[in-house]
């Protein structure tokens, strides 16, 4: 089995992150330091160590939807005194990760599991896995400026993909958005509202693909169904 893979599938993290593990040289493998992707392990005899931290494979999968509030980081460390979105999830046993990134000030749907292979799937932009925004943002924009959302915009020095955005509701000097993307840079809806000059007031989750957030009380959370699980499994 792949290094990358077996420590995603010890539950501890994403398959992507497990790379930069190894490249940072924080993973050993019987105590010895491995740099290398894609170097084969032996689950039944070598042992795997992460920041000197033996790590073993996970047996049971767990998926859990969450309604992250406002004011917590999707990190699995607290940074500067910041609530982690871990703490809302406290009496599961087993370890769970997020599956990518909300910000700080941004709420809504954040899935949560151990199983890195279905968290690189979500995650990884050759996948197109739509995800669903409701933002209200400053002004109304117009078709004009729609539409050179929809075509994708230049933020950061690089062009995003296409998008969808759609007028929900208008109110005067301010206006409901709903805003859909398949990429997951760092604060990509923000700075693409930002570039069309109508900033983000509020910003929430409400769908990744079909799965949607629907009437989950904002810091509770819930299993998957096995239907949505099994919907998650099938997008390629």
């Amino acid at each position: 089995m792949r290094l990358q893979k077996y420590i995603a599938q010890s539950g501890i993290t994403s398959r992507r992150k497990a790379e930069e593990l190894i490249l940072q040289g924080r993973v050993k493998v019987n105590d010895k330091v491995i740099r290398k992707l894609g170097t084969k392990v032996d689950p039944k005899k070598d042992r795997v160590k992460v920041d000197d931290r033996i790590i073993k494979l996970e047996e049971k999968k767990i998926y859990i939807m969450l309604n992250k509030p406002v004011g917590y980081v999707t990190t699995l460390k607290s940074k500067h005194g910041d609530k982690i979105v871990i703490d809302l999830v406290k009496e599961i046993e087993e370890r769970v990760f997020p599956v990518g990134r909300l910000d700080k000030d941004t709420s809504g749907l954040l899935l949560m599991t151990n199983d890195g292979d279905l968290a690189y799937k979500l995650t990884h932009p050759k996948y197109e896995v739509l995800k669903t925004y409701l933002a209200l943002v400053e002004g109304v924009p117009n078709s004009k400026k729609m539409n050179k959302f929809r075509k994708g915009l230049k933020i950061d020095g690089r062009k995003t993909a296409r998008a969808y955005i759609r007028l929900v509701k208008n109110y005067g000097d301010s206006s409901l958005l709903e805003i859909s993307i398949h990429e997951g840079r760092n604060r990509q809806v923000r700075k693409m509202c930002e570039h069309i000059r109508h900033p983000v007031i509020k910003l929430k989750r409400i769908a990744i693909g079909k799965l949607e957030l629907g009437d989950l009380e904002v810091g509770k959370w819930r299993y998957l169904t096995d239907k949505e699980v099994k919907y998650l499994k099938s997008l390629k």
